[in-house]
């Protein structure tokens, strides 16, 4: 067994731990996750995989990986963004940023990832709806949601964007909720490996 394969998780806490936290950081403030850093978390999440399991899906000592597992972890990371991305929803930088985790995850812990996430952002935007007195124009911008949902040529448009409710709502940094929920979901899985 490879230094990589005996070591896996240790170097995901090393290596992707750092990158999600940075990405969190410059969403938080700069409302936007950049291209060099999912691109540059992608690539090295499949170049462990790669190294730690080989091409495809194998599984030493309880651990599944290889670059195709990692690359249905992208796919899964991917997936579970696109539509809300393609709806104006969020941003792209935030549906990359999963896609990015999802390669060193694969797909089923990102999936969870993903939903740990959710629940979290969900939470928050709650926190931030009632700390901020919006209540009723959360009310309106749920509405104007549904109307958008009730009709395919405008599910896809700008119309009920996230950004089109301009002072009505504040923007929640979407890739802090995803790194939260994937640093639990991750040291749960290294802690006491209940997810596998």
């Amino acid at each position: 067994m490879s230094f990589f394969a005996e070591n896996y998780w240790h170097c995901v806490l090393a290596g992707l731990f750092p990158g999600i936290l940075l990405a969190a950081w410059i969403d938080y403030s700069q409302r936007r996750v950049p291209n060099w850093l999912n691109g540059t978390l992608a690539l090295l999440g499949l170049l462990l995989q790669g190294l730690a399991f080989g091409w495809w899906s194998s599984d030493i000592d309880g651990v599944r990986g290889g670059v195709g597992w990692g690359l249905l972890g992208l796919a899964v990371g991917l997936g579970v963004l696109i539509v809300p991305w393609a709806m104006h929803g969020m941003g792209a930088g935030d549906v990359k940023l999963m896609a990015a985790i999802g390669c060193w995850l694969g797909p089923w812990l990102t999936l969870v990832s993903f939903v740990a996430g959710a629940i979290i952002g969900g939470l928050v935007g709650l926190v931030m709806i009632y700390v901020g007195g919006r209540t009723v124009h959360a009310i309106t911008n749920m509405q104007t949601i549904f109307a958008k949902l009730r009709r395919l040529d405008t599910a896809f448009s700008d119309f009920g964007g996230a950004r089109s409710f301009g002072d009505t709502s504040q923007l929640l940094p979407y890739g802090v909720p995803l790194t939260v929920g994937t640093i639990g979901v991750v040291l749960t899985y290294y802690l006491g490996g209940w997810l596998s």
